[in-house]
């Protein structure tokens, strides 16, 4: 020990010497703080930000931001408890709840899957009966695995049919609430506002593909993906010699008939155009009727069943025995899918199925057990006001320091590393992958992205440079038309977050 004691009291001595020369107590623990520097301060924090968010603010945006790290302290924030338009950021309040629910959504999925029902007729050929389950992956496209409408269309085949009656499309699992409430005309005969409905079939859209024309001056050649979807096109686009692909499609609800307008270049490659449905259970009926003349079986007619908002659903005749059911969807999975692309179908078929837990099936019931899972969980009511699963609603307000509540309340349960990387991953999937390229966000931030009208949001789990793990809530709203990039803006915030010292 005595020869240890002189090798070592020197270089012990030179370390005193150091943190007093610097200005810091003799102490060995001040040594080892000096080379970790200490967490980022609010004030250094508010001095980086604030410039970048001046000049927009000067141009009426409404900022409202909270920085926090992992046990809640705050290190900026700007309008924390003011109500703001979250957009799709509504989807985090979704799917916590439903990560929260999900042995018992699991169990109603399981309950009530797509099931095919043969009704016989006292005279004449049977009616069949399709009963949608909210399931969001059926498909009768030809890559489809699971959740496959070819399945039930063999199953017909099999029995030896020959002649349907009828095609009846049930949907009356859920209420006949196609659309969210607020939502924007304008936005219903697209894919993000298409309505919703427990008969789902290829996310509620039809697809038009356009191909250029043989001469220039043509109208584009245009052909709809599904023989028969009750649409009619008024096709006033034209070829053009060169430029860039610009088609638009335009439908008033309600109406069967779209104007394509807009040029297309002679070189360009085929276009596919996506359209919402008005009435999914209707579409889906029209498709198994192909699918079954396909196979040689004659339909005379199709018929839809909803259920009106406060009424029972209607059951089949006891005649009617299942001929067919399809597997229970895998909502785990939907929930990363939702996330990450920013799915709205999928969002307001979830919220709908947390209707099932404890009502029947409404909007209302979906909204009253979201707020009372989260709000057991620990969420405080008065932080959010949701009228939707999705956030296509206007109506809808969160405070930025509500999402933060969120954020840190889904760390501490069991699903909340699961729920975490659901969330799109900068430059690398969703609706961030190509955001951040090439800057320290890169690969470092777990987050939500949200678009509407003159409304944007960005909420998660960031990574900075120093290692620090920083909850963010951003909100930008009221943005006017002229206002350049953004999006831009929101990157630049967090970007300088990321790297701030």
């Amino acid at each position: 020990m005595s020869s240890y004691l002189p090798q070592r009291l020197p270089r012990l001595f030179h370390k005193l010497l150091s943190c007093t020369a610097a200005g810091l107590p003799v102490l060995l623990s001040a040594c080892a703080v000096q080379r970790t520097p200490p967490p980022l301060g609010p004030h250094a924090l508010a001095k980086k930000l604030s410039p970048i968010l001046q000049p927009s603010q000067d141009q009426g945006v409404r900022w409202g931001i909270v920085i926090a790290s992992e046990d809640g302290t705050i290190l900026f924030s700007r309008n924390a408890n003011g109500r703001f338009i979250p957009a799709s950021n509504t989807k985090l309040f979704t799917t916590a709840a439903a990560m929260a629910g999900l042995a018992e959504l699991n169990h109603e999925a399981a309950e009530h899957p797509t099931t095919l029902l043969l009704a016989a007729r006292p005279h004449g050929a049977p009616d069949l009966i399709l009963r949608g389950s909210g399931d969001p992956t059926l498909s009768d496209n030809a890559a489809c695995q699971t959740g496959c409408l070819q399945t039930l269309a063999n199953a017909v085949s099999a029995k030896g049919l020959r002649r349907i009656h009828a095609i009846i499309a049930d949907d009356q699992l859920f209420a006949d609430e196609r659309w969210g409430d607020g939502w924007s005309w304008n936005n219903l005969p697209t894919q993000w506002g298409t309505a919703v409905s427990a008969l789902t079939l290829n996310d509620n859209t039809a697809e038009l593909t356009v191909q250029p024309g043989i001469r220039l001056g043509d109208r584009p050649l245009s052909k709809w993906s599904a023989p028969d979807e009750g649409l009619t096109l008024l096709n006033q686009a034209l070829t053009v010699p060169d430029g860039k692909p610009e088609l638009n499609l335009e439908k008033k609800p309600g109406d069967t008939r779209l104007v394509l307008t807009g040029t297309l270049p002679a070189d360009a490659p085929v276009q596919t155009l996506k359209i919402g449905l008005d009435d999914p259970a209707l579409s889906a009926a029209r498709h198994f009727r192909s699918l079954l003349r396909e196979a040689g079986i004659r339909v005379q007619s199709i018929q839809v069943r909803h259920r009106l908002t406060k009424t029972a659903a209607d059951t089949p005749a006891p005649a009617a025995r299942i001929l067919a059911t399809l597997p229970a969807p895998d909502l785990k999975s939907d929930i990363r899918h939702l996330l990450k692309v920013s799915q709205n179908l999928h969002a307001e078929l979830l919220l709908r199925r947390l209707a099932l837990i404890h009502g029947n099936g409404s909007t209302e019931d979906g909204l009253t057990e979201r707020k009372q899972v989260l709000t057991t969980l620990g969420l405080p009511a008065a932080g959010f006001s949701l009228y939707d699963g999705s956030g296509m609603s206007p109506y809808n307000r969160v405070t930025p320091q509500t999402v933060i509540q969120l954020l840190r309340l889904a760390e501490r349960q069991p699903w909340g590393a699961d729920w975490r990387d659901d969330l799109p991953l900068a430059t690398r999937d969703g609706t961030l992958a190509h955001r951040f390229i090439g800057t320290p966000v890169a690969d470092h931030l777990h987050a939500k992205t949200g678009t509407l009208a003159a409304t944007h949001s960005l909420s998660g789990y960031l990574q900075t440079t120093r290692g620090q793990t920083l909850l963010i809530a951003i909100f930008a709203n009221d943005i006017p038309d002229d206002l350049p990039h953004p999006t831009k803006i929101m990157d630049d915030l967090v970007t300088t977050i990321a790297e701030a010292e």
